[in-house]
């Protein structure tokens, strides 16, 4: 096993490639059952047929826990759009139906997308009055089953000669559509890039046939449910979400 090729660091995680594996290190601090979980998520997505790359096994390195899956060469979705500046739309069209394809699976076996936000939004420093009234909203959105990602994003998207590939199931849910987009929105705003995350609403709400209103009231939900684990900057603009005003 070679660890001598970083390929990316992330969240306290570091990817090698090793050939045509690709492995991901995780810092000691992750428990062994997030880990194993991870690679449970993903392993149940890839019988839905989306490409995605494949878990062979999970393994020790240096005593740190590790998961050892297919190597997908190519750029990130992400690395193509800051080349490519010119063809922002072309690959914003592409990002969104990659999406309605994940939209379009499911996966009965995955947690579900309503359980994990509703421990999350118990798990925050927010009033009892705010933790109350989310819950109370959460509670009246419509129930769904399809395959959802939770961190959709250009960097999560890896473009090969033979195909696009989904990577990252750490946060994969069953749930409603219109919540995994309302996060793939906010992290859009999360970057910084407020202009691409109102063209990706416009595209997911016009090629879903989704009325925007409807994604708009998941976001006080998804916002509160990410706190938890935010940085104090982005607690803070997460925040400013969840107190705004009802879309009605």
């Amino acid at each position: 096993m070679k660890l001598d090729r970083i390929i990316a660091v992330r969240n306290r995680k570091t990817i090698y490639r090793d050939g045509d594996r690709c492995l991901k290190v995780f810092d000691e601090g992750f428990s062994k059952a997030d880990v194993l979980n991870e690679a449970l998520n993903q392993a149940r997505v890839e019988e839905t047929g989306l490409n995605i790359p494949r878990v062979s096994e999970v393994t020790k390195t240096d005593g740190k826990w590790t998961i050892v899956s297919d190597y997908i060469k190519g750029k990130t979705l992400a690395e193509l759009m800051r080349e490519n500046p010119e063809k922002k739309d072309e690959y914003m069209n592409f990002f969104v139906e990659l999406q309605l394809e994940m939209h379009s699976k499911t996966c009965p076996l995955l947690g579900k997308l309503r359980d994990k936000m509703d421990r999350k939004i118990a798990q925050t420093d927010l009033t009892a009055t705010v933790r109350y009234d989310l819950h109370t909203r959460l509670e009246a959105m419509p129930k769904h089953n399809k395959l959802c990602h939770g961190d959709f994003n250009p960097s999560n998207i890896i473009v090969s000669d033979d195909g696009a590939y989904i990577i990252d199931w750490s946060h994969a849910t069953q749930g409603n559509a219109s919540a995994d987009a309302a996060r793939t929105y906010l992290l859009f705003w999360l970057e910084g890039d407020i202009s691409s995350a109102e063209k990706y609403l416009d595209l997911f709400c016009e090629k879903s046939g989704t009325e925007k209103q409807y994604v708009q009231k998941w976001m006080p939900i998804v916002a509160a449910s990410q706190t938890v684990k935010g940085n104090e900057k982005e607690r803070e603009f997460l925040n400013s979400w969840i107190n705004v005003v009802d879309y009605e």
